[in-house]
């Protein structure tokens, strides 16, 4: 399955042009199985994706991408976040202590919104996005470095604010993902890796086969 785990759509991502609907519509014809809302420090699409999804039929998971004071993270599994900002290690225990997972987002973008060199020490991070739409290769090969380092999970996401974004990147799980839990569990699993779009179809990026 390839899923695109890192999307924002527009009613509560402003720097956003998508609605959900259209995300849909995109996703299906770029053969993505389905998609993950992680809006800016907000949760607020939850029910209205439960009901584009039911209607529709096509999976979509809301997440998180939260603004630490460390750099951004996505989450996934939570019911409650703070809405004020607090520290990458605070934000991860609370996620944790509700049960869900934690991506290090875009870690070495040059934005400075990344939780970079911080990783070293916040080693009990679930994931690490290696591939993102919106980064650079020399960002993306810095968080290869680090993966292949500590021993992260990895994962693609597109970081889509434009419908051309939309799929560029997602990350394939080898087993069904047919809910919010099947993903977590695949993701604290380490059962997924990084891919990207090209030629209508997915390439799964095995980082263990890279030179750096």
């Amino acid at each position: 399955m390839f899923i695109d785990l890192h999307m924002h759509e527009k009613n509560y991502s402003l720097d956003s042009h998508l609605s959900l609907e259209e995300m849909v519509e995109i996703a299906k014809k770029r053969h993505l199985d389905a998609i993950c809302i992680t809006d800016h420090d907000s949760m607020g699409l939850k029910e209205h994706a439960r009901k584009v999804s039911e209607q529709t039929g096509f999976p979509i998971f809301v997440g998180i991408e939260y603004y630490s004071l460390d750099g951004d993270i996505l989450a996934f599994g939570i019911d409650h976040y703070p809405e004020e900002r607090i520290g990458a290690q605070e934000f991860i225990d609370l996620v944790h202590e509700q049960g869900g997972v934690v991506i290090s987002a875009h870690p070495f973008r040059h934005n400075r919104r990344g939780l970079e060199d911080k990783l070293d020490v916040l080693r009990d991070v679930d994931a690490i996005e290696i591939l993102n739409g919106s980064t650079l290769p020399d960002a993306s090969m810095m968080a290869v470095y680090y993966a292949r380092k500590y021993g992260f999970a990895t994962t693609g996401g597109s970081d889509c604010h434009y419908p051309d974004k939309v799929g560029v990147c997602a990350t394939y799980f080898p087993n069904p993902v047919r809910t919010l839990e099947d993903l977590i569990e695949a993701i604290r699993n380490k059962e997924c890796k990084p891919a990207f779009h090209q030629d209508f179809r997915y390439f799964v990026w095995d980082i263990d086969n890279l030179l750096l």
